[in-house]
């Protein structure tokens, strides 16, 4: 009873905007090491923009015109899905559209957000209370992407009914949890909603907030414990474990983060490395993720991967990136996006895979298959394969990436990333600043930021210098600049040393005026990534490279818009290449080509860039469980004649094999 009544007066207090008597000391955050920009700061161009135009012409811009779980959902009365589905959506759609700034995208985001905060029930909670689905009633999980969806609105939109909204739902949602402790998807996606509860904060400094995201992470399933004595190191075959389910998994990386800024501990800041360590030993894949379909499913290249995954483990590293200012993530974020994220779409993105692989050869539905737990839709190319999680969430991958690639410093100066084609408009010092950064980067080395301002002023830019990177150089002309506490002349150029070959930023601290340019030099070279039975990837920088099958679309379902497709091949793939890993660059060549007019980057007409390498055809490698059967233990020998064969970055292709046995030791 004494419990219940003093939660009674914090919340009467609270609700009135006075503070309460019971707290000595206001309850505070730990500050990011970077804050993202505003939803609308960051404009994607060249072929970033091109990606995304492309996104809104295919599935992401037209759900809501025909999918029922979208057009006909009880979030805007409707009697379809009311959990998860509208909310995965508009986390999506809302960035999508004023990243564009596409009055038809931002009217379809609109229409539904202001049903949503018209119909706010009477208790705060925001949404139905259960469906027709038989979701339970008062399930917080479907909120947590509601609130990142309806932050990036308010940003964009300044509505301001979306902050009181939010609050009223909070203090809703606490109540919920007090009764019943969050369980199943809320339980393990917890740092989602106390994530959306700091930008809250941010926003109104209500303490209450700060509690209830030490509550809610309190209830939450603790990634940190879990990792530091993992016990999924096998590729799991039976059942349902939300421990093993990758997209959890994938959410859970900014569990440690996010916690830090509730606790200072550097053991919670450190967590999301240590996640990525086991999982790269277990289950990791050459293009940064790991398998899971639908759970961890061990290091295999010809195990699958669930779209879902790929773009919630994006969203973990930018928000860890915030939190933590750690270059290493951003290095990591890139791998993901450039390979992970476009390898999974038809390449005109009017379908999707649930799972993708890294070994991907054939995808059709006849027969057995190899996937863990996921049935055999799972890799066509389709509208929802398997199930339509993924259908109403892929959406946030291309423009979330584009809202996050560059940061605000504590220093007053701006922070990279990520790399890519985008212009910034932002204040510093309270006057207007414009960067745009000029690159064909990942598929060249280059990459130029055009910094404009309107008078003579001087703040620092953190420019990320990526692990791989051995020779990085920044040049800048016409005006001076520091950089690692060394002034430099004008027109200098830098050469950036670091320590350890780890992935670093370096601060260029320069007196600005006009319009200046920065060039940055990343220069790549071959690396080898070392997969399962000793087999061999190719990375050149962010790029992972793939041998691409020629292959034959066929339509296997008409839906009423767009279709599902089978691919299957219609050429060898079945190759070992002629290469040492430890010696690559002796037996690789990369040579810069020109793409097809009009092709998206991320296609095999796209493709800009090729590596060059020979090997021989492996008679005894075949299909095994409608896959290719995992690599044979490397070295492997063969008799078949050798041939040169031109490899593409993974993203650019449908069918493909990254993951090659070799045959030199």
């Amino acid at each position: 009873m004494i419990r219940t009544r003093s939660r009674l007066i914090w919340m009467l207090a609270a609700g009135l905007g006075l503070a309460t008597a019971a707290a000595a000391d206001p309850p505070t955050l730990q500050p990011n090491a970077l804050e993202p920009l505003p939803l609308g700061a960051i404009r994607p161009s060249g072929w970033l923009k091109v990606q995304l135009e492309t996104q809104a012409k295919g599935l992401g811009g037209g759900l809501d015109e025909f999918w029922p779980d979208i057009r006909d959902s009880a979030w805007i009365g409707g009697k379809a899905e009311g959990w998860e589905r509208v909310p995965y959506w508009l986390d999506g759609i809302v960035p999508l559209a004023y990243l564009l700034d596409d009055p038809a995208l931002k009217a379809k985001a609109k229409r539904y957000v202001d049903y949503i905060l018209d119909h706010q029930q009477p208790d705060g909670w925001l949404g139905p209370i259960g469906d027709a689905q038989k979701h339970t009633p008062y399930d917080v999980w479907p909120l947590f992407p509601l609130y990142k969806a309806l932050l990036q609105y308010e940003q964009a939109t300044g509505d301001p009914r979306v902050i009181p909204a939010l609050v009223r739902c909070a203090r809703k949602i606490d109540q919920v949890v007090d009764e019943t402790p969050i369980y199943e998807w809320a339980k393990v996606r917890a740092a989602d909603y106390a994530v959306a509860l700091y930008a809250l904060y941010d926003r109104t400094k209500e303490p209450f907030l700060i509690e209830a995201a030490r509550k809610i992470m309190a209830q939450g399933h603790d990634w940190r414990a879990q990792f530091e004595d993992y016990r999924l190191t096998d590729r799991q075959t039976s059942g349902f474990g939300m421990l093993s389910h990758g997209v959890n998994t994938g959410m859970g990386w900014k569990f440690g983060p996010a916690r830090s800024r509730l606790t200072g501990d550097a053991g919670d800041r450190d967590a999301v490395f240590q996640m990525l360590g086991v999982l790269d030993r277990c289950h990791g894949q050459a293009n940064g993720m790991f398998t899971c379909d639908e759970h961890v499913a061990g290091r295999s290249p010809s195990q699958g991967t669930e779209l879902c995954t790929v773009v919630e483990a994006m969203y973990s590293l930018e928000t860890a990136i915030a939190t933590l200012g750690d270059a290493r993530l951003g290095d990591r974020l890139e791998r993901i996006a450039y390979n992970a994220l476009p390898a999974t779409f038809k390449k005109d993105m009017t379908a999707h895979q649930y799972d993708q692989q890294a070994n991907q050869v054939v995808c059709s539905r006849e027969g057995d298959h190899v996937y863990a737990t996921n049935g055999p839709d799972s890799n066509l190319f389709g509208l929802e394969p398997n199930f339509g999680c993924c259908t109403a969430n892929f959406h946030q991958g291309w423009p979330k990436l584009a809202a996050h690639l560059w940061m605000k410093t504590p220093k007053g100066g701006l922070a990279v990333a990520a790399y890519a084609p985008c212009v910034v408009t932002t204040e510093i010092q309270g006057k207007p600043v414009r960067v745009e950064v000029k690159t064909a980067y990942p598929f060249r080395d280059a990459v130029e930021i055009v910094v404009t301002v309107p008078e003579p002023m001087r703040f620092p830019l953190e420019l990320r210098v990526p692990e791989w990177s051995r020779t990085p150089s920044i040049t800048m002309s016409e005006v001076p600049f520091a950089l690692g506490g060394r002034k430099l002349r004008v027109g200098d150029a830098a050469d950036v040393a670091r320590d350890e070959r780890s992935a670093c930023y370096r601060t260029l601290d320069a007196e600005w005026s006009g319009t200046k340019t920065v060039r940055l030099e990343l220069p790549a070279f071959a690396q080898a990534y070392r997969g399962y039975n000793g087999s061999t990837a190719i990375l050149r920088g962010p790029l992972l490279f793939a041998l691409p099958i020629a292959a034959e679309w066929k339509k296997v379902k008409d839906n009423p818009k767009f279709a599902d497709w089978e691919v299957l091949p219609k050429a060898a793939w079945n190759y070992a290449l002629e290469l040492s890993p430890g010696r690559i660059e002796d037996f690789v060549t990369f040579r810069e080509v020109q793409p097809a007019v009009d092709a998206p980057a991320f296609s095999a007409g796209g493709a800009s860039v090729q590596a060059e390498v020979r090997g021989r055809r492996l008679e005894g490698w075949g299909i095994d469980r409608g896959a290719a059967a995992p690599p044979p233990k490397s070295p492997v020998s063969s008799p078949a004649p050798l041939e040169t064969l031109k490899l593409i970055p993974y993203g650019c292709t449908d069918l493909r094999v990254a993951e090659f046995p070799t045959l030199l030791d």
